[in-house]
């Protein structure tokens, strides 16, 4: 999935970022890809639509406090392909959880602070 080209450079250039945070990572790209799924069902594939879906995710990430930037772009990829639901499982949640998983191995094995502890 071509956002999580863009998740790899905040997690493993700017570990310390609260969008490269896991909850961020998978809640971003999880809620994102959701909101690209119903509305992909509900809508035709227009460029409003498409717009509405981007505009929904950034939205109900901020509300969720799981902001991620990268995973804007998730329902524009959903329009693209127009993918069944299991897709939320893979690619989005397991790519999701390997990415945090392998950038806390990473900054592990370089001695870097990652994930951050919240306050």
């Amino acid at each position: 999935m071509a956002p999580f080209g863009a998740t790899c450079v905040l997690l493993y250039s700017a570990p310390q970022s609260p969008l490269s945070q896991p909850a961020n990572v998978v809640g971003g790209h999880v809620l994102s890809a959701l909101i690209g799924l119903v509305l992909a069902s509900l809508l035709p594939t227009e460029w409003w639509a498409v717009a509405l879906a981007v505009g929904g995710a950034i939205t109900l990430m901020a509300l969720c406090r799981v902001t991620h930037p990268p995973a804007g772009a998730s329902p524009i990829i959903v329009f693209a392909l127009q993918p069944d639901f299991d897709f939320l499982l893979f690619p989005v949640l397991l790519g999701a959880l390997l990415m945090v998983l392998s950038a806390t191995l990473f900054h592990r094995l370089s001695k870097t602070a990652y994930p951050i502890e919240q306050a």
